[in-house]
């Protein structure tokens, strides 16, 4: 595949551990704007705060509901997203059920998904938050075709917190969504040369806290690449 000069606009440049402050937060958003790129990721506590430090950019501030486990009712997610499109926020990640899948509770999970998508107006990027690190893998294709089906934009792979996302993780996404969502790769990914390998495998967004360097390591790799 022709690989892309810069990946900035791919990469959600995310901050959710839970010792960082207002001053880490502006840092991120400022290190977004300065790269370009799609999107940063924060706790909903801290969604109107990016808001007004990305004022005047083309980044997006996002957030996440149901964070990290998605063992939360459906209606405690569905306040939440209320909550974060008050706020603001531009995009937003939603942690499915994955312990709705292991009981092969499969309409549940569909309904917990749909529930949320239904508050969300459609100029707002959702995605849905698989865990395919846990999962076997024909959980990870039967959650993705369901995410899908049910309004993700995005299926995303991982939170990062329940292991790293690999390629082929990203490969059952895409073969199971066929088209209809696109794929967001996240969990572990840390240098240019796996941020490669998840685009390679079918990845159209990649979440990550190490946005800038991997965008800096990504401009002297392949920038110059025609």
């Amino acid at each position: 595949m022709d690989l892309p000069r810069s990946i900035a606009s791919m990469l959600d440049h995310t901050m959710l551990a839970p010792a960082g402050g207002i001053a880490q937060v502006q840092q991120l958003c400022d290190e977004a704007r300065a790269g370009e790129f799609a999107c940063v990721f924060v706790y909903p506590l801290w969604v109107r705060h990016a808001r007004e430090f990305l004022a005047g950019s083309a980044v997006h501030a996002g957030s996440v509901v149901g964070f990290p486990t998605g063992a939360h009712t459906t209606r405690v997610k569905v306040m939440e997203a209320e909550r974060l499109l008050d706020d603001g926020a531009e995009e937003i990640d939603m942690v499915a059920a994955s312990c709705l899948l292991v009981d092969e509770r499969f309409d549940d999970y569909a309904r917990d998904i749909k529930a949320v998508r239904e508050v969300i107006p459609t100029a707002v990027v959702f995605k849905v938050i698989i865990e395919a690190p846990l999962l076997p893998t024909e959980l990870i294709s039967r959650a993705a075709e369901i995410a899908a089906y049910n309004g993700a934009d995005y299926v995303k792979t991982a939170t990062g917190t329940q292991g790293p996302t690999a390629p082929g993780h990203v490969r059952l996404v895409r073969e199971a969504v066929k088209g209809e969502a696109k794929i967001k790769a996240s969990g572990g990914i840390r240098t240019a040369a796996e941020a490669r390998a998840m685009i390679e495998a079918g990845a159209e967004r990649i979440g990550t806290s190490s946005a800038v360097a991997i965008h800096r390591e990504w401009m002297k790799l392949y920038g110059g690449l025609r």
